[in-house]
């Protein structure tokens, strides 16, 4: 009897367990294809070959013939990507520095008081644009008035000394000379006399100065631009110590840009200042307008902190767009790279060993690795790895491989995918 009980069939656990490496491999696949494109092909091909080993219509049928044991199964070539592709162009383009500048206004000017006096009036309202000589303030002159007229009479009276000195020295001179006077009467009229011109010359410096102080009681505008806020108003007591101003006036057209540049920068832009220094376009754009202007000033050393150097542009500001202490992006124009390799910045990717393209060649991708000299915009401009005239491929990098088929989208046709950049190995 217990020789008729059957020990129970082996289980079939071949195309189960296939199923489930199948599976692994195409995690595996997405896993690793944004880092190593090639192995992706690999494990991509390996699990199809197996899904075709687990499926039922797998098993040999009839009148196909048994592959040889040890033989290498035969696998589909993947289908061809569809890609865009564009041109590698050579062309004139600008050599473009971009940075951040501040705007600093030419001449930035405190209006303060010379004199201690009171505000009699201001002749202009906050903020308002002024021009060199305008009248901005009026100080209280009488107490200087005064003073100038009792130095303007003792100037007279001084004068009035005089010619009755000059009389005297004469009379005692004559005297003497006849020998009736004594010399020491001489002596002292032409002392006197003396004594009385350098009293006449510090009056009239006296003078002098009374009328520059009354000059000082009306304050004009030193330079043609905008006035701030006004932080004194008639009746108010200033004094030549304050330290807070009057107002502070800000020339506004023209007017700078201090922007930094790299370092290595920094030779490119002094090479051009040295060759032609009108070739140097600088270019503020703010609120929508453009602002033009040159590099008028370079700094005479680097930061050692930064390792950049503070160039100033000097920008034509007649619409006031640029305002003093602004932030505006800045493009310094150095001048033109002639026959420049130009591509698509679409068409840049970046692995492990630095930025690199798809290049289609005989219906095949290529990888190239290039260098990037710098991008303007959309377009890229290579300093090596590409010569021009080859075709780089635009979008659908995620898919590719080296050597994979491509075929190229009809002309206006967008990719259905905006795929991140893939890392090359």
């Amino acid at each position: 009897m217990a020789d008729c009980v059957r020990s129970p069939a082996p289980r079939r656990t071949g195309p189960m367990l296939r199923i489930v490496i199948v599976f692994g491999l195409l995690a595996i696949v997405g896993g690793i294809a944004t880092w190593r494109p090639d192995l992706a092909e690999q494990a991509y091909v390996k699990a199809q070959s197996l899904i075709g080993a687990s499926k039922p219509g797998g098993t040999q049928t009839a009148g196909t013939p048994r592959p040889a044991p040890g033989a290498q199964p035969q696998r589909a070539a993947p289908p061809a990507v569809p890609v865009n592709l564009a041109r590698v162009e050579k062309r004139s383009m600008p050599i473009v520095v971009d940075a951040v500048g501040t705007v600093q206004a030419m001449a930035s000017i405190q209006i303060k008081p010379r004199i201690d006096t009171q505000v009699a009036q201001v002749h202009v309202s906050e903020g308002a644009q002024v021009k060199q000589g305008d009248l901005l303030f009026t100080l209280d002159d009488r107490t200087l008035k005064a003073q100038l007229a009792q130095l303007e009479a003792q100037i007279e009276r001084t004068k009035a000394q005089i010619e009755q000195a000059t009389r005297d020295r004469d009379r005692t001179t004559d005297l003497f000379r006849r020998g009736v006077g004594t010399e020491v009467a001489r002596d002292n009229a032409i002392s006197s006399l003396r004594a009385l011109e350098a009293q006449l010359v510090a009056d009239n410096a006296n003078r002098d100065n009374i009328t520059t102080q009354i000059s000082f009681t009306v304050i004009r505008a030193p330079v043609s631009g905008r006035i701030g806020s006004i932080s004194t108003k008639p009746g108010a007591l200033v004094r030549s110590a304050d330290v807070a101003a009057m107002a502070t006036v800000n020339q506004m057209d023209p007017i700078y840009i201090a922007f930094a540049v790299p370092q290595a920068t920094f030779y490119e832009l002094r090479s051009a200042l040295g060759t032609d220094p009108t070739q140097i376009k600088v270019d503020a754009n703010v609120g929508g307008q453009t602002a033009h202007g040159t590099v008028a000033f370079i700094e005479n050393q680097v930061d050692l902190a930064t390792g950049t150097v503070t160039a100033k542009a000097r920008m034509v500001n007649g619409t006031e767009v640029l305002w003093p202490g602004a932030y505006v992006p800045v493009k310094i124009t150095l001048g033109f790279q002639a026959d420049a390799i130009v591509i698509p910045t679409s068409a840049l990717q970046v692995g492990q060993n630095g930025s690199y393209v798809f290049t289609a060649r005989d219906g095949r991708a290529a990888v190239a690795n290039v260098t990037v000299a710098r991008t303007l915009g959309d377009q890229a401009i290579i300093a090596s790895g590409l010569v021009g005239g080859e075709d780089v491929i635009t979008s659908g990098q995620l898919r590719l491989t080296n050597g994979i088929a491509v075929v190229p989208r009809p002309t206006g046709a967008a990719a259905n995918d905006t795929p991140p950049r893939g890392r090359q190995s």
